[in-house]
């Protein structure tokens, strides 16, 4: 089992930054794929970001360029997501996810991710 909490939400004017940060407990922590979704009003979730179990591959949404890196530190059992140049396309609920050692192919998609936080909302002004 494991439990997610999200943190660092807020409303930035465009071009600013935030840093989400989730808090998990749990076992074996540094077992888990962790990943980053967002879901817009009216649309689906999407993925945004993610990072293998052992730390040594991230993934991040083409439509991201490089904007947002996520990262881990599994001394806190945390996992962050840094947001720079915001645009207002960026608004969203983010919420992490976190599953047991998925497979490459798998982590790009919401429906593997047996874990999710509440989510916390980011909201990007013009």
């Amino acid at each position: 089992q494991m439990q997610l909490v999200e943190s660092g939400g807020g409303l930035v004017q465009a071009g600013g930054s935030l840093r989400l940060s989730c808090a998990a407990s749990g076992r074996s922590f540094s077992s888990f794929t962790l990943g980053w979704f967002r879901q817009a009003p009216g649309k689906e979730r999407r993925f945004v970001a993610a990072i293998s179990w052992s730390g040594g591959s991230t993934y991040s949404a083409d439509s991201e360029k490089g904007r947002f890196t996520i990262s881990r530190d599994n001394a806190k059992n945390t996992v962050h997501l840094q947001m720079n140049s915001l645009k207002p396309e960026d608004t969203a609920v983010y919420y992490c996810a976190a599953s047991f050692r998925l497979s490459t192919v798998a982590v790009m998609a919401p429906g593997p991710y047996e874990y999710w936080g509440q989510g916390t909302q980011v909201t990007v002004s013009s």
